[in-house]
């Protein structure tokens, strides 16, 4: 198999579970149980799998793979990342909802024109957050909430950011009386997990 066009990655495989050759797997999709969804998975090296069987189990899955009959099978496949290619990707989610694999690369921009590039797309509980890697500067965190990033353009390539919101600069005004650090525009907008949560 030639390696993806635009690789997505969709599960980690994680410990081998009971003796029958299953695996408990992290998926990256908003449904976990939609991971057999999208047709043959693949490996960094090419080796594709096809799932045969797929359960929820707390907050993984246990899937059976084929050709994967017995425990040391599935042992040697412990951290195996499983990838799709983009275009199997379905493209009809809400208009403010992204795949975090459509962010990555993205031109950064300000009212002053471009100043970095989005390099990944964390989420660490508190709603998704832009790594920007800025001109001149080491990365840089930004919320993606409507606030700090206004505008997304998967088509021509960039993001729009308000410096302010973003906590690019300081806000000078923060001490000023009355002034409260809640923004009710300050939604997270959603990024789509890797396999479409919508």
């Amino acid at each position: 198999m030639s390696k993806l066009q635009n690789p997505v990655q969709m599960a980690v495989i994680g410990a081998a579970h009971g003796i029958k050759g299953e695996l408990r797997v992290k998926t990256f999709t908003g449904d976990p149980l939609a991971l057999a969804d999208y047709g043959p998975l693949y490996a960094k090296d090419g080796r594709a799998f096809q799932i045969l069987d797929i359960r929820p189990a707390g907050t993984v899955v246990v899937v059976r793979l084929k050709g994967v009959n017995d425990r040391n099978a599935a042992e040697a496949l412990a951290g195996t990342e499983l990838f799709v290619d983009r275009s199997v990707l379905p493209d009809d989610g809400e208009e403010d909802e992204f795949y975090h694999a459509d962010l990555i690369g993205l031109e950064v921009r300000d009212e002053t024109g471009a100043i970095g590039r989005v390099v990944a797309v964390h989420n660490f509980g508190g709603g998704d957050i832009l790594d920007v890697t800025l001109a001149g500067r080491k990365g840089v965190l930004i919320p993606f909430t409507q606030a700090a990033v206004p505008h997304v353009s998967i088509a021509d390539g960039f993001v729009q950011v308000d410096p302010l919101a973003a906590g690019l600069v300081d806000d000078e005004e923060s001490e000023a009386p009355g002034h409260s650090d809640f923004d009710p525009k300050g939604r997270p907008r959603g990024p789509k997990d890797a396999g479409g949560n919508r």
